[in-house]
């Protein structure tokens, strides 16, 4: 995949950093000789796995409608044509990613891996590195003051 000229230059598709850090937690906690669960009882295992999963698919989803309704692409490869700033866009700058994380932690939750759920840390440490920051200044210097004022206004993740 290339990155446009005119973008923040993220050339891994974040979508992808998530599953693949997902499947190698799994796998390892498969594999391992050793199993530590997720000390929490099978009823908060269902609970709390379920809620991530359909939390973060609902903010995803409503994200990219919002980005869909103000005509600009998701994807951040390719140029940003709009700065999102209204719905989940009011109280994180980054649900599109928020929400992948709650997917994440949910499927690692409900299939009670330890390892798999504590991978979520140096993964979200990833997208903030290398896709957040990248996207963050694409976009101060694309749109300037209207941006800074929005990114001043508003949390990265919560």
């Amino acid at each position: 995949m290339e990155a446009d000229r005119d973008s923040a230059g993220v050339t891994v598709p974040p979508p992808l950093v998530f599953i693949g850090a997902l499947i190698a937690g799994l796998v390892l906690d498969h594999f391992a000789w050793w199993h530590f669960g997720i000390p929490i009882g099978r009823y908060l295992h269902r609970l709390l796995g379920w809620s991530g999963v359909i939390a973060g698919f609902a903010i995803m989803m409503t994200a990219l409608g919002l980005f869909r309704k103000a005509g600009t692409d998701p994807k951040p490869w390719k140029p940003a044509t709009n700065v999102v700033t209204d719905g989940v866009y009011r109280w994180t700058r980054n649900p599109m990613y928020l929400g992948m994380a709650l997917i994440y932690a949910g499927l690692a939750i409900l299939n009670d891996s330890l390892i798999a759920l504590l991978m979520l840390i140096p993964v979200v440490l990833w997208i903030q590195r290398n896709v957040i920051e990248r996207e963050e200044a694409y976009l101060s210097a694309k749109f300037g003051a209207p941006y800074l004022a929005y990114k001043a206004s508003v949390r990265r993740w919560f």
